[in-house]
């Protein structure tokens, strides 16, 4: 038995004072030395059905903040899949480490044998970093991922149908801010054009969009300029861009007490997970200064409609994208009932998620 010092101590409470305080069922640290593999599965809420949420490698600072990223990130699942009617869970997963260094399919499948671990109590798929053929190494060890190729009966990359359904909620927002949903001639700064921006760009730019575009790798940034004819910023630039729109499709928490004031948009749409850095204080904020923000749970929400018909063996892209299309009119109700109640936005959507969870409650067990 290993004895803790005062001081670790209180790290290891600190902990689970975090987890306690998010509302999550479990939590499980993966450590596997021949691969190297360091991970965190964190399950959120399973009331509505197993807990489905994507895998993200990334190369955290420290154990801390891969935890806390996860349990925001599997927090934003639950409540992305009740607020799009989905009888799924909230889960997700980080893998720590430099995924060029690290990603083989040994260290792949070792994680799918954590993940078959669960039982089906969580399911993965791909998040940043991540693509279809690492669910494929993934699947040799666990029936429990989706996300797979099209040739497997899977549904293939979701990041063109979440591009297409923050597209449909940047359209929404922009009604509403502007009286037309028009993106003729509209200035939108886009931060982050990997798996999902640079296919949002594409929408923006056949509606004739001025885009202004930043990020860090620049392979991303190519892909993008040999291509449309867009402007390029330094990362720590694009909240000084003139812009109508803001949209963050990169890591979380870039709406925060400096970037607020700094943001000359009237909307802010985008793909990243945990746009506010304070949900309560940061939508507030935006509210008073008159920003119409859509909340970025609902937005991004088309990878995982997307992936549902998978779940259920009868996979349907026109469906999943007709499906996604509605986050245009679950958009204008939220933004609705946010000007009627006088509430931020980000409240009011997860008012509407957690009345369909407490209703579900009531009649359902945790899976």
């Amino acid at each position: 038995m290993v004895e803790l010092n005062e001081q670790e101590a209180q790290k290891t409470f600190s902990a689970f004072n975090t987890i306690a305080e998010m509302g999550h069922e479990q939590v499980v640290y993966c450590y596997d030395k021949p691969t190297g593999l360091k991970a965190i599965i964190a399950i959120h809420n399973t009331i509505l059905g197993p807990a489905l949420g994507g895998t993200r490698m990334w190369t955290y600072q420290n154990d801390q903040e891969a935890l806390i990223d996860v349990l925001r990130l599997s927090r934003g699942m639950t409540y992305k899949a009740a607020i799009s009617g989905l009888n799924l869970g909230g889960g997700k997963a980080v893998i720590i480490g430099d995924p060029k260094k690290l990603k083989n399919e040994a260290f792949l499948r070792r994680f799918g044998r954590f993940v078959d671990s669960l039982s089906g109590r969580y399911i993965t798929a791909e998040d940043m970093n991540m693509n279809t053929s690492d669910m494929v190494h993934i699947s040799y060890e666990t029936k429990n991922v989706m996300g797979l190729p099209e040739s497997m009966k899977g549904s293939g990359d979701p990041s063109p149908v979440t591009a297409f359904g923050v597209y449909m909620g940047l359209k929404a927002t922009v009604n509403k801010a502007f009286g037309i949903d028009s993106l003729q001639g509209k200035k939108i700064a886009v931060q982050g054009v990997g798996q999902v921006g640079h296919y949002l760009v594409d929408h923006l730019i056949e509606e004739g969009a001025e885009v202004t575009i930043t990020d860090i790798n620049e392979s991303n940034i190519k892909r993008v300029t040999d291509k449309h004819n867009v402007k390029v910023v330094q990362p720590e630039m694009i909240y000084d861009v003139d812009a109508d729109i803001y949209a963050p499709c990169a890591m979380g928490a870039t709406i925060n007490d400096d970037t607020i004031q700094r943001l000359k948009a009237k909307v802010i749409v985008g793909a990243a997970n945990n746009q506010l850095a304070d949900e309560t204080r940061h939508g507030k904020m935006l509210m008073d200064k008159g920003i119409y923000y859509a909340p970025d749970f609902l937005v991004n929400a088309g990878g995982i409609i997307n992936i549902f018909p998978e779940l259920m063996k009868n996979y349907n892209k026109p469906l999943a994208l007709e499906q996604t299309e509605k986050i245009y009119d679950k958009c204008l109700e939220i933004l609705n009932k946010a000007e009627a109640e006088g509430i931020s936005s980000h409240q009011a959507a997860i008012e509407i998620a957690d009345k369909r969870m407490a209703d579900m409650g009531k009649v359902k067990l945790a899976y």
